[in-house]
């Protein structure tokens, strides 16, 4: 007998799970998420949040709050190298990359600094706002699939108080050491393991050593302590990591707050500052990739699908991307506008840009010995191209015959697989992006000759209980083409049309030569939903 019912289960209440159940409760769908710890997070590990995940949140209405909750970092800006805070500055990097196209061309945003115990506050409440169900100081103990749904047991942490569970699918975004992953017995590929860190979230007030030269990260090398500090408000509060090795015997229990207050003092300089230590985090450096993001209603997230070291910033980005990616297809196969076969694209679509931005980080992690700068052997890709570069090959894509571009690639030209261009626009007198339009729903784009499209998209639509806008984008109508540039910027003609899929990524692109766009669109959507063999059109 089930004690309660949901159509999605989240385990882990991290940033991918809060962003799961976000995500979910834009296509309308209720989750069900369950966390064991009691809190949000209390140490503040990751800070960057990226231009395209500042694009899924704005489109949730929390671009504002995430920017007023990092404020106190907008000013951090480089790399030190120093013998101690307080001492000789050997060396200030601008952690500046070269960048395939300046990124006001690509997106309408911009990155966002804001630490992870920050962060995660505004999005729990922003979920429970909007009617989730999240549950903390509850953890799995644990579940069952069949050909119908999960059965998951839980636990209440305080009371010991079980309840049984019964879900459509489970989001398991339960960390590195996923034990939903472990259980499925899902392996791993990858590189491994890079190294070993302690992560030190102290109080001490620094304000006087940092002003006028906030920093991103500064490194301390002198003969007593060799490790990293981390800004997390440039006043009071500040992360330090050092590392150790497991192969030398050393291990998180040599770091007792007592050996933790010493090594800060020797890396600021000042052996009498008074620190109060506030939590100590082992941690592990590695790349690894789970070898199937799904088996069968289970599908991995975030660090349980793939980890890697904190350089570039790209773990949790990733992990919300993941959660974006699967949100609209359970919803579309939730509310039976698609075929089961909708959820394999998940893996199919996401694992392969894992694997590429793991790789990156791991070889952003090897390019610090060198000072910033990347050896010969090294080639690293440029952010831009890391984080929205990728293109999607899978069934819920409609190719146009020619092989996906390398994913060290930047073409966002409109092209089936690819995010859609952005582009400012004139709606009803408001400059959007084009990306302002796309979020829960199908959204076809026309020429402002292709008018015969909305009319088709609507049929289908009505017909089909198709969740799908349309529009013409010219210089009178819906979208106004403020400088004309539509058409190249989307590949497409006057007469043409461009589908682009809920999560923002160009599913199909026609010249409009089509006879009937009724029944062209009607059976593109047939194959983006997965109704279809692959190979019909």
């Amino acid at each position: 007998m089930y004690t309660e019912t949901t159509p999605v289960l989240i385990v882990g209440g991290g940033l991918v799970g809060l962003s799961t159940s976000l995500f979910l409760a834009q296509h309308g769908i209720s989750s069900l998420l369950v966390e064991r710890h009691a809190s949000t997070a209390i140490h503040p590990r990751a800070r960057g949040i990226n231009f395209r995940t500042m694009e899924l949140f704005s489109k949730l209405g929390l671009e504002e709050q995430l920017r007023a909750a990092g404020s106190e970092l907008i000013n951090n800006r480089g790399m030190l190298i120093v013998d101690t805070l307080a001492g000789t500055e050997f060396k200030r990097i601008a952690m500046v990359e070269p960048a395939s196209a300046p990124l006001a061309e690509i997106s309408p945003t911009n990155w966002c600094m804001c630490a992870q115990d920050q962060s995660e506050p505004v999005l729990l409440a922003a979920a429970r706002q909007r009617g989730g169900d999240l549950r903390f100081n509850t953890e799995l103990v644990s579940f069952e699939q069949d050909d119908a749904g999960v059965t998951a047991i839980v636990a209440d942490r305080a009371d010991g108080t079980q309840r049984t569970i019964r879900a459509n699918y489970l989001v398991a975004a339960d960390g590195a050491a996923s034990p939903i992953r472990n259980t499925l017995g899902i392996t791993r590929s990858g590189r491994g393991t890079l190294g070993h860190s302690i992560s030190i979230y102290f109080s001490a007030d620094l304000s006087d050593l940092v002003r006028g030269r906030e920093f991103v990260l500064c490194q301390v090398e002198n003969p007593e302590v060799q490790g990293m500090f981390v800004a997390v408000n440039n006043t009071n509060l500040w992360l330090f990591s050092v590392t150790y090795a497991p192969e030398r015997g050393e291990s998180p229990a040599d770091f007792p707050p007592e050996r933790c207050i010493d090594l800060i003092r020797k890396a600021i300089g000042l052996p009498q500052i008074a620190i109060e230590i506030k939590s100590i985090l082992a941690w592990e450096a590695a790349v690894r990739v789970a070898d199937s993001f799904q088996q069968e209603r289970v599908f991995l997230a975030g660090d349980a699908a793939h980890q890697m070291p904190p350089t570039g910033a790209f773990g949790a980005n990733t992990g919300i991307q993941d959660a974006h990616n699967l949100a609209w297809k359970l919803a579309a196969v939730l509310k039976g506008q698609a075929a089961p076969a909708l959820l394999t694209t998940y893996d199919g679509e996401r694992r392969p840009v894992a694997r590429f931005t793991t790789e990156q980080a791991g070889l952003r992690t090897a390019v610090t010995a060198f000072e910033g700068g990347a050896s010969k052997e090294i080639k690293l890709a440029d952010n831009l191209v890391i984080i929205t570069g990728y293109q999607y090959s899978s069934q819920s894509i409609i190719s146009e015959g020619e092989a996906p571009l390398p994913l060290d690639h930047l073409e966002l030209d409109g092209h089936p697989g690819r995010r859609a261009p952005h582009l400012w626009l004139e709606q009803q007198g408001r400059r959007i992006s084009t990306l302002d339009l796309f979020g829960s729903r199908f959204v076809l784009l026309a020429g402002e000759d292709g008018m015969g499209w909305p009319d088709a998209a609507q049929a289908i639509a009505v017909r089909g209980g198709i969740d799908l806008d349309a529009y013409c984008v010219g210089s009178t109508g819906d979208l106004i083409d403020l400088d004309g540039h539509w058409c190249r910027a989307y590949g497409a003609t006057s007469r043409g049309a461009v589908l682009v899929r809920p999560d923002g990524f160009v599913g199909w692109r026609t010249d409009g030569s089509e006879e009937s766009q009724e029944r062209t669109l009607e059976r593109v959507l047939d194959r983006l939903l997965c109704r279809v063999p692959h190979h019909v059109i």
